[in-house]
């Protein structure tokens, strides 16, 4: 299952190495800050691989991008630990054939707050919204 996000990135944290009986490897965590309604959300996601580590290191602390990620649990002695992967990242509001040297558009508050493929839906209706003088309130 592949995800987006729009976020800030608000640290980023050492690259960890080792070797594996495939080879090296590297890894590197960072975390995201988002709005989730009136409230800001920090998430921790890693990328694998040195030319994934490259690419993070293209990006500062304090910039908007888009990320695009996986989601994955495993069990492990009885507990579960959740792995969230990105695969992508670029600057927001930018597509990949667009230059960087473009700044991102400021979003409205509105749109920012709202998880990517999120319509805003009219709220439900209530006793109130029902006509007063219906003899038959059957729907049907």
């Amino acid at each position: 299952m592949a995800l987006e996000l729009e976020c800030k990135i608000t640290r980023k944290l050492p690259v960890t190495q080792g070797t594996s009986a495939r080879g090296p490897w590297q890894k590197q965590e960072f975390i995201v800050e988002y709005q989730d309604g009136n409230y800001p959300n920090q998430v921790c996601m890693n990328v694998w691989g040195e030319d994934k580590v490259n690419d993070l290191n293209r990006f500062n602390v304090g910039d908007k991008v888009r990320i695009q990620f996986n989601l994955s649990s495993r069990e492990f002695n009885g507990r579960w630990y959740n792995d969230i992967r990105a695969w992508r990242i670029e600057l927001a509001g930018m597509t990949p054939a667009d230059a960087p040297a473009a700044p991102a558009q400021p979003r409205p508050a509105y749109q920012a707050a709202a998880p990517a493929g999120f319509a805003p839906v009219a709220p439900a209706p209530s006793i109130d919204d029902m006509p007063a003088d219906s003899a038959d309130d059957l729907p049907f």
